[in-house]
């Protein structure tokens, strides 16, 4: 073994209370960089709802349209997680350093693939059906802004891809924290017209973007070769190599499947809402984007579980890396509920935070009726997706998520809020959430029994791979 990592049989001796500190150690940073990242569109969101509900509606068609873009390559790119954190546990440092490499080259592939498609925003914008020309004019010029941001963006997510492998999350952490400053000065500059420059709305929230990721990226590449830890893993861009491109696929390709159909639920929904109009989409905008907010704990913490797991799992270490996903599991539920308390008792400011339109925001209050049991079963199916792939399982899990999210949940939602069966959950959702628009709210009820039985399918595999893995 290299770089004195212990062998298989030097398993330390860990307690689960010490489990829980590491794991809680590794989770903070990566929680919030998640915040840092995903502030840049709750401020799109935020400014531009208080621009006008035409810029708002914008967004949100423009973010659901990113976003299942954006999220499906970067979980691609992912699969560099648990391969750099097996090799690191391992002790093969030089490896672990060249797989970084190959995965900046495949960023670059999968940025060309990306932005092939968001050059064409109408083959989405199809699905909400007549909507107001500003709208679609908006939409197609944030699109073309965020073109130029998508390729530094997946770049920057292999970088911090090897700080969530390495146990190294802060440096990612700091540079995102600096560039959300930056952030809200572009959009306050570009969405309201300062400086001389004209009120670009929605598209100046995208150009902003743009800006940072590119500055964000430059920060990234700074602290890869220029620290004296990541020098041990020398670093190398070096050539594409098919060996390694195939195995970064043959993960990330099932892994950013399961990222995808996580997303599309949110993408189709917003698509669909756009049909009741423009204060019901409004109104599921800001739902969908406080339930990606609170989606960040829970994926903090399978990211941190899961690469404690992996690292254990590169290492030999099988008791370890059974302990590191029990302290996931712990932790996931235990931020879950905490994360439904904060939710509860500051509605009222969150609703003021999002949006000045009243009309808006009654809508909104209602829909985010629903978001405790939406967030507890999104918690449960997240972890344990994430500990399945620190032992390099990712296609099951995509099938399992594919037929409980996308077949129950989206295609249940659609049944029963928009397709034949239209209405028939109104007796459900005057329990659940009363005087919620009774479309947008039957997806956001199917959507979490979606995710309830994903988590219930997943939580049964990861305990079968634990086993198998025990046993062999």
């Amino acid at each position: 073994m290299q770089e004195g990592r212990p062998a298989p049989h030097d398993t330390p001796r860990i307690s689960f209370g010490r489990q829980i500190a590491e794991t809680l150690k590794q989770a903070w940073p990566v929680l919030v960089t998640s915040w840092a990242s995903l502030a840049f569109g709750v401020m799109d969101t935020a400014m531009s709802g208080h621009a006008g509900a035409i810029d708002l509606q914008v967004m949100g068609l423009s973010i659901a349209i990113y976003l299942t873009v954006y999220i499906g390559l970067m979980g691609v790119i992912h699969a560099l997680i648990p391969i750099i954190a097996q090799l690191f546990g391992a002790g093969r440092l030089a490896e672990a350093g060249r797989a970084w490499g190959q995965g900046v080259w495949l960023a670059l592939g999968l940025s060309a693939v990306g932005c092939g498609v968001m050059l064409f925003p109408g083959l989405w914008l199809s699905l909400s059906g007549d909507l107001d020309p500003r709208v679609v004019d908006g939409v197609t010029w944030y699109m073309r802004a965020l073109v130029l941001a998508l390729p530094a963006a997946l770049v920057f997510r292999t970088i911090y891809a090897l700080g969530a492998a390495v146990s190294r999350p802060k440096p990612v952490m700091l540079v995102n924290l600096a560039v959300v400053l930056v952030k809200l000065l572009l959009n306050w500059i570009f969405i309201f017209g300062k400086f001389g420059l004209p009120a670009m709305g929605a598209a100046g929230a995208g150009l902003s973007t743009a800006v940072v990721s590119w500055l964000s990226l430059a920060a990234g590449l700074c602290i890869i070769f220029r620290s004296p830890f990541y020098r041990r893993l020398s670093p190398t861009l070096g050539r594409p190599r098919l060996r390694d491109q195939k195995e970064l696929l043959r993960l990330g390709l099932p892994m950013g499947a399961s990222y995808l159909v996580e997303i599309c639920a949110f993408s189709i929904m917003a698509l669909l809402a756009a049909r009741e109009g423009t204060l019901v989409s409004g109104g599921h905008q800001i739902m969908a984007n406080l339930a990606a907010l609170c989606y960040m704990m829970p994926m903090s913490i399978g990211i941190a579980a899961a690469a404690l797991t992996a690292q254990a799992v590169g290492a030999g270490h099988g008791q370890h890396a059974r302990m590191a996903g029990l302290a996931g599991l712990a932790l996931a539920l235990s931020g879950a509920v905490l994360t439904i308390l904060v939710l509860i008792i500051g509605k009222p400011w969150i609703l003021q935070l999002y949006t000045s339109d009243p009309e808006v925001a009654v809508v909104a209050a209602t829909l985010l009726q629903l978001i405790p049991l939406f967030h507890l079963c999104d918690a449960l199916q997240c972890i344990n997706s994430y500990l399945l792939r620190a032992y390099k399982v990712a296609v099951v899990p995509m099938l399992l998520q594919i037929v409980a999210l996308l077949g129950f949940g989206l295609a249940g939602g659609w049944l029963l809020g928009y397709g034949p069966a239209a209405g028939a959950l109104r007796p459900a959702l005057e329990w659940f959430t009363p005087n919620a628009p009774v479309g947008i709210a039957s997806m956001w009820l199917m959507a979490s029994a979606g995710l309830a039985l994903s988590a219930m399918l997943l939580n049964l595999w990861y305990w079968r791979v634990v086993r198998l893995h025990s046993a062999g």
